[in-house]
């Protein structure tokens, strides 16, 4: 059923039908109109000739003697023409008085025209017939039927009729068959482009779309594409090696000037105004070096440059740790710090950054929570995932400003004056996109909850 709604929502595939109705409709059309030329028309025209012919008849009738009606009958069928004429004159009784047919149908009230069928043994083998003719009764009881050969005009319209329908029925066929070629055709040539803009999502800049060498409009598009995903690699690349540059020249510097404060903060024991200085230096210094580091962090994996070691990780027994890590926090603000977390619950993934994501959750949690307040870690399996969350008793944060939470540096209008610098919940995106993982968030009553969602098995690239 997926496989059909797949084809059925590929727009060639759509076009093909709708070039199908088209063309069926063109088809009908054309066989409507040479139906109504070949067979309305001719019948038409035999049924004026039978009427004209009708009414002689009817009048003749009353003025002249049976025999030489019967003889006007005659001749009528003997004179030469394409289409025969058949006649029969039938008594009231039933019986035959005169006619060339050997059957015809039974009388009924209120119809004068008559298309029927007979057959002929004239030569032997057996000939059918259709006729077009006209029932008429008499003052004295005589039926008249007299008509013309529609044979031919009965083979024309059978003819458009199958016609029609073995037409209709192979280009269905032919139609929907072509549509599915060509939307195969074009569904890989289509999902050649997906699996490489896939691929440079997922951090390799080095993925490529397929150039066949046909020369056609695909192959035109992928080699515009290569040339785009060529240029973003290089300026990526570019990007990167002065980012490294930067990191590496100023790695260093950091870890001085945060030793000489260090040092500082000590040598200025005797003078309390120094030593205050000093330690606000080296507090500075600390911070411009964890948000140094976290934006490292960040940009190298959502660059899909850092190594990670995916494995299969205990996550009931990871979350355990987390949360015993930061319980000390919590209960120095008097808070409660609750685990509701299902046993043996199975991720594959990188354990240290799924350390680093929880841990930084819990500490907004514990961060934002009031005193006395509650945390709440929960973890439970939902089907093939594990779905966790950290949910606290704080403020929540409009909802407007969801999207926005995993913006670096980003703060919330009613979190602006809390400590941190806005990078913690970029950290907890950047490494649940790296597990293929969703991160969400969710305001209760009298409450806020940031909830991730990781597949018990990541997939593969």
């Amino acid at each position: 059923m997926r496989s059909l709604s797949r084809l059925y929502r590929s727009l060639t595939f759509r076009l093909a039908l709708a070039y199908l109705a088209l063309f069926m409709l063109s088809v009908a059309a054309l066989l409507g109109g040479a139906y109504v030329a070949g067979v309305l028309n001719p019948l038409d025209r035999v049924q004026d000739g039978v009427e004209r012919e009708a009414e002689a008849l009817v009048a003749a009738y009353p003025r002249e003697p049976r025999a030489a009606f019967v003889a006007r009958l005659e001749a009528r069928a003997a004179a030469s023409d394409r289409r025969p004429a058949y006649h029969a004159l039938i008594a009231p009784d039933g019986r035959l008085i005169a006619g060339n047919i050997p059957t015809w149908p039974a009388p009924k009230a209120q119809r004068d025209w008559l298309r029927f069928e007979f057959e002929s043994y004239d030569t032997g083998d057996e000939i059918e017939h259709e006729a077009l003719a006209r029932d008429v009764t008499f003052a004295d009881g005589v039926r008249l039927i007299v008509g013309r050969d529609t044979e031919d005009l009965d083979e024309r319209e059978d003819f458009l009729s199958e016609t029609l329908v073995w037409g209709a029925g192979l280009s269905i066929l032919i139609g929907l068959a072509g549509g599915l070629m060509m939307s195969l055709t074009v569904g890989r040539r289509l999902d050649a482009v997906a699996r490489a803009a896939r691929t440079v999502i997922a951090g390799d800049l080095s993925g490529r779309v397929e150039v066949r060498g046909s020369g056609d409009d695909f192959d035109t598009l992928a080699e515009t594409l290569n040339e785009m995903l060529a240029r973003i690699e290089q300026l990526v690349q570019s990007i990167s090696r002065v980012s490294d540059s930067i990191a590496h020249e100023l790695r260093t510097p950091l870890t001085r000037l945060h030793a000489d404060l260090e040092e500082l903060t000590e040598a200025s024991r005797r003078s309390p105004q120094t030593h205050r200085l000093a330690r606000q230096a080296k507090a500075e210094a600390e911070r411009l070096q964890s948000i140094f580091d976290s934006l490292l962090r960040i940009a190298r994996i959502e660059a899909g440059r850092h190594v990670a070691e995916f494995k299969p990780v205990d996550l009931s027994t990871l979350l355990s740790d987390v949360a015993e890590f930061h319980r000390p926090e919590a209960e120095g603000k008097h808070q409660a710090l609750v685990e509701k977390v299902d046993p043996d619950l199975t991720v594959e993934g990188d354990p240290n950054l799924l350390f680093q994501a929880v841990s930084n959750l819990l500490d907004n949690a514990v961060k934002y929570a009031p005193a006395h307040g509650k945390i709440t870690l929960t973890a439970r399996r939902d089907g093939e995932s594990v779905v966790l969350s950290v949910c606290d008793t704080g403020p929540a944060v409009a909802a407007e400003h969801h999207p926005k939470l995993t913006e670096r540096f980003f703060r919330a209008p009613d979190a602006a004056q809390a400590p941190g610098a806005g990078l913690g919940l970029a950290l907890v995106a950047a490494v649940v996109s790296l597990h293929d993982g969703k991160l969400a968030f969710e305001n209760l009553v009298g409450g806020f909850c940031a909830n991730i969602a990781l597949p018990s098995r990541r997939q593969k690239a």
